[in-house]
Formats: structure tokens, sequence, C-alpha cells
């Protein structure tokens, strides 16, 4: 065969059709097991910090987002597994907290890594856990692009928001205790920033 011919295009070239439990991609594949073991790992971070904490209000908060991680995680895996509608459909996370943002710094003493586990109080403990939110959220975000399954890409992309849904009330508990403050633009900046751009105004060029 000649190196011409070697090079030529292929033309007999035909998709190929794949039963639905192995309708993935690889990318789609290891990117889904990095998000299975990421939220494997969250669990168990929820389940040895449990232990720790002492407001009421966090162990309800802990109590209810393990229940609806876990959830999800089971809704992943078996759309994952079978290539098809998981049998239970993906839910809306309600939080309790309110969106009342504390907004402003005050005077505190210098974050640090704890020295041994009498230090892992309130403060550490939903920091942690809002760290392992960011983590799954991210991680389904990457994957829900790359995967080719629909079921599977839909799953990921329908609890992306529980995600950050999750990760938000976290961060609302940290600042209502003054845990994670907010600061804030003054009004003459914000209002620049604000307003630093404008509508778009015409008919799009390719309407024509």
């Amino acid at each position: 065969m000649s190196f011409q011919q070697q090079n030529q295009p292929q033309t007999n070239w035909q998709p190929q059709q794949v039963p639905g439990k192995f309708n993935h991609g690889g990318h789609e594949v290891f990117d889904v097991h990095e998000v299975l073991s990421t939220t494997i790992g969250a669990l168990n971070v929820y389940t040895l910090l449990r232990q720790f904490v002492k407001d009421p209000e966090l162990t309800d908060i802990m109590n209810r987002q393990y229940q609806f991680i876990q959830d999800e995680y089971n809704i992943t895996l078996e759309c994952f597994q079978t290539g098809r509608d998981p049998s239970k459909p993906t839910q809306s996370y309600m939080m309790k907290q309110n969106n009342d943002f504390v907004y402003g710094m005050k005077q505190q003493q210098p974050k640090k890594p704890v020295q041994s586990a009498n230090e892992i109080n309130d403060a550490v403990v939903s920091g942690l856990l809002l760290g392992q939110l960011k983590a799954i959220a991210t991680g389904k975000t990457f994957a829900a692009l790359e995967t080719t399954n629909p079921v599977v890409r839909r799953v990921l992309q329908d609890s992306i928001p529980n995600d950050i849904e999750m990760a938000y009330e976290l961060s609302l508990y940290q600042n209502k205790h003054g845990y994670y403050q907010v600061p804030q633009l003054t009004q003459q900046d914000m209002t620049m920033m604000v307003n630093a751009y404008a509508k778009a105004q015409g008919q799009s060029p390719y309407t024509h």
C-alpha cells in the first residue's frame, strides 16, 4: 500500500451502536468515577465530623444534607450503571436558612490549621463541609460537560443546583455565626461596578 493510500480518509466509517448500559464515552467514565468517589468522600466526612458538632442547628443541616447527598449518589450510580432513567427522579433541595447575609468585616483572630481533634468545633466542621460541597459541584460540572450518555448528563446537571444550594445554606449558617465574613465595596465603588455595563442593542447580525 502506498503512502498516499495509507493517508486517504476512510469513507466506510459507520457510527457504532452500543447498548444503553455501555453508552458512555471514555472521558465520561473517568469523570463520573471521580464524582462518585468525591461524593463518597463527602459522605464519609459528614459521618466523621458529626461527633464534634455542638450546635443542634448545624446537626440538623448535616442530617438533612447527608440524606440528600446519599440519594443523589444512588441516583447517579443507578443511571451510570444502567444507562437508563433512574427509578427515582432528582429532587430539589430546600434549605431552612433565610437569604440574609451580614456584610462587613470585624476584627478576628487569624485562622490557622487545628493541631488536635480537640480544636474541631462548629466553625471548623461547617467550613470542611462547605469545601466538600464545592468539590462535588465542581466535579459534577466538569463531568456533565464530558458526558455523552443523555440520562447521566441530565442527572448530573439537574443535581448541580442542589449542591450549590447546600453550599449556600452552609455559608449562610457560617455567616450568621461570624465564621464567614463578607467584605463589601463602598457604595460609590459598588455603584460604578454595577453600572459598568449597558444593555445590548440592535438586532442580531445572524437573523438576516
